[in-house]
């Protein structure tokens, strides 16, 4: 029982951090990369997400407006348990977000980048950006940063948008952890 109610004070801390801000991100260091949930809709796949960073040291950002709640109730009814391990900034809207990070190296996820994800160099702490499941990145945006601007090889059948969100991340995380040799990571 002890263990339970541990492990429930740290879920709620967590919870607590994400949603009131707690320790500036500068101060909490680095971290190997940033992943940027813009406007998510889908629960499961942010939960995927998010286990992904946990495991891989790299700190998960969500853009409001959400398309669930993170509160503690809702974190604990998705099994999210492991969210205490999750380094996470929650930012109001894009702009809050750009004007916080929009000088640093940014690449945007995207069916409509220029670039394949495996022709660019990526570095310790470069961000990582998606877009929502149901409409992507906000087109001017990507149009601000076509060299940066990056796509996952895909079939061209129109009947088949894309592949699912934390598939992407996936796959675009450990390409640019491969490439760091994966520092952390054993």
């Amino acid at each position: 029982m002890k263990q339970s109610n541990d492990k429930a004070l740290k879920m709620n801390a967590a919870v607590e951090r994400i949603l009131h801000g707690g320790e500036d991100s500068a101060a909490a260091g680095e971290p190997v990369l940033h992943v940027v949930l813009v406007e998510p809709e889908i629960p499961p796949n942010t939960g995927n997400i998010s286990r992904t960073c946990a495991l891989v040291g790299a700190r998960l950002h969500l853009v409001e407006p959400l398309g669930f709640s993170i509160d503690e109730r809702s974190v604990k009814r998705a099994g999210l348990d492991y969210w205490d391990h999750l380094d996470v900034e929650v930012h109001p809207n894009l702009d809050a977000f750009l004007e916080k990070y929009g000088d640093r190296k940014l690449f945007l996820a995207t069916t409509h980048g220029g670039v394949r994800y495996t022709d660019v160099s990526f570095e310790r702490g470069d961000f990582l950006l998606f877009g929502k499941e149901t409409a992507g990145l906000p087109k001017d945006l990507i149009a601000r940063h076509p060299d940066t601007a990056i796509r996952i090889p895909m079939g061209n059948d129109p009947a088949l948008r894309s592949l699912n969100l934390s598939n992407s991340v996936a796959v675009v995380i450990y390409e640019a952890l491969r490439q760091m040799d994966f520092p952390g990571l054993i």
